[in-house]
């Protein structure tokens, strides 16, 4: 990859959302907008060759794709909308100001748009990723742990249900926002986990993703500060982003959590994540996200590893269980019981999970039961299952991590 690919990489991932959400603003057209855009990007790929990589790449790509909206617009220019698309188009940008909603950014603005309560929940996240956060289809699949094919349907179904609804793209007034909360928070969410822990490719951590999302969930929190789940994800986030530094060793391998050294762990998005979640306004119980933050509290506030109030971890997926009762709510809260209680009494739950085959293609399920094996000193057994992890696994370091395992139990 020559320098400037690598300059047209690190845009799409850095800009992609940004000047997309500011094309459908001004343009209230989700097809041209996203078109005129992947026009931007592919006339970054022709001309920074040979003009360089400009100093503000978002500015330029977001100059371009308006540019060729314009083009577009005027060559279709029959019909008043148009021209009026044309002139708000022709106006420099001015800054985004506020509406009665109270969003004034151009990113949270079109998740709201985007997480409208006539789509089905999964289909207002998937869109969202797809076209605000960048995230390719085949990401978005594996987060959501279905075949890509089918992820590709979903999102073209919900483009259609847009279309054929006539749902407006705007954001809602201020009182109907909560109604779209939902949807938004677990955009927020699955954006901070890609980057936090990557689906695929030589990077497990890419710090652009996080630091949008945690920038996104700060001003969330700020929108509704009535709202516990925000204040809740924001807490999460921070919390998790805190160990960061710790997760890679100097040679870019994945340090298992009770390996890490937590001098590394950025005490003050520590402190600011337990702030956060001891002043969160409360309801009368907390939610998932606040549920998953005070698992997180238990791991920061533990001075070592053995300090780990596992018994309380393994409560709280409990908990989350009763309201998100997913299997990878059900792995984790696995892992809790047997550092709680023993590997043994989590390995009977792992193999009760392995065989709902609910997980099937999720490398983490037979690499944490190989984890366990391999604690038991069943060295032969966790050897395969270590074999089994590595043919599901997609991130280089994940891979090397694995490997490693196999190769420490004689595989």
């Amino acid at each position: 990859m020559t320098a400037v690919d690598d300059a047209v990489a690190t845009a799409f991932r850095d800009e992609w959302g940004n000047v997309l959400a500011t094309l459908i603003r001004t343009t209230g057209n989700w097809d041209l907008s996203e078109e005129c855009v992947q026009d931007a990007f592919a006339a970054a790929l022709a001309r920074w060759p040979t003009d360089g990589v400009p100093d503000r790449p978002g500015a330029w790509l977001t100059t371009t794709a308006r540019n060729r909206a314009l083009d577009r617009l005027r060559r279709s220019k029959t019909e008043a909308a148009k021209l009026q698309q044309v002139a708000a188009l022709s106006v420099p940008d001015e800054p985004v100001m506020p509406d009665d909603s109270g969003v004034g950014d151009d990113r949270l603005r079109l998740m709201f748009t985007c997480c409208h309560p006539a789509l089905p929940l999964e289909a207002r996240v998937a869109l969202t990723l797809r076209t605000l956060a960048g995230l390719t289809t085949a990401e978005i699949a594996r987060a959501f742990l279905v075949p890509e094919a089918t992820m590709a349907k979903r999102l073209t179904r919900a483009k259609h249900k847009i279309r054929d609804a006539g749902i407006p793209y705007r954001v809602p007034p201020a009182h109907l926002l909560p109604e779209r909360t939902s949807g938004v928070l677990a955009v927020l969410y699955l954006l901070f986990n890609e980057g936090y822990s990557a689906s695929a490719g030589d990077d497990v951590v890419r710090p652009g993703l996080t630091a949008e999302a945690i920038r996104l969930a700060r001003l969330l929190a700020a929108l509704m500060p009535d709202e516990p789940e925000a204040a809740g994800l924001l807490a999460l986030m921070l919390l998790h982003d805190a160990r960061r530094a710790g997760r890679l060793d100097a040679d870019g391998d994945l340090v298992p959590l009770e390996d890490q050294d937590r001098s590394r762990w950025d005490a003050g998005a520590i402190a600011e994540g337990l702030a956060l979640l001891t002043s969160a306004p409360r309801r009368q119980a907390a939610g998932p996200y606040q549920l998953q933050a005070a698992i997180s509290a238990c791991h920061a506030e533990a001075r070592l590893a053995a300090d780990t109030d596992w018994a309380r971890i393994a409560r709280l997926y409990e908990s989350l269980y009763r309201l998100m009762p997913t299997p990878v709510v059900a792995l984790n809260h696995a892992v809790a019981v047997a550092m709680a209680d023993g590997p043994a009494d989590g390995l009977a739950l792992v193999d009760e999970l392995a065989a709902s085959g609910s997980l099937g293609a999720y490398f983490l399920l037979p690499a944490t039961r190989a984890d366990l094996l391999r604690r038991l000193g069943r060295r032969a057994e966790a050897a395969a299952s270590y074999a089994d992890a590595l043919r599901l696994v997609t991130t280089g370091p994940e891979r090397r991590f694995l490997a490693k395992r196999l190769a420490e139990v004689g595989g």
